[in-house]
């Protein structure tokens, strides 16, 4: 299982946060956010957006540190990046 996360860097309700994401599942992501008790409700399409004081906590549960791009890269090359609809509102 490998799952992914870049730097605590996208502002968002007076947060900045990362992205965790999975090259192979959204079923693989699930697990890893469950077993870090991070809350469904944290989904948004096709990653999890984590608060920077939970980065350390994903990093020392197996996530491995890659660059914003990289996250994005791993989405496409998986098939599972799912693109926002232009009548969603933004969020972090």
């Amino acid at each position: 299982m490998t799952v992914y996360i870049d730097p605590p860097t996208w502002p968002g309700h007076g947060r900045l946060w990362s992205h965790l994401v999975s090259d192979v599942s959204y079923d693989e992501l699930h697990a890893f956010a469950r077993g870090l008790d991070v809350p469904r409700r944290a989904f948004d399409r096709d990653h999890y957006d984590l608060p920077a004081q939970r980065y350390a906590d994903a990093v020392r549960a197996g996530a491995v540190e890659v660059g914003s791009r990289e996250v994005v890269r791993l989405l496409h090359a998986a098939g599972l990046r799912r693109r926002k609809r232009r009548d969603q509102p933004r969020s972090s």
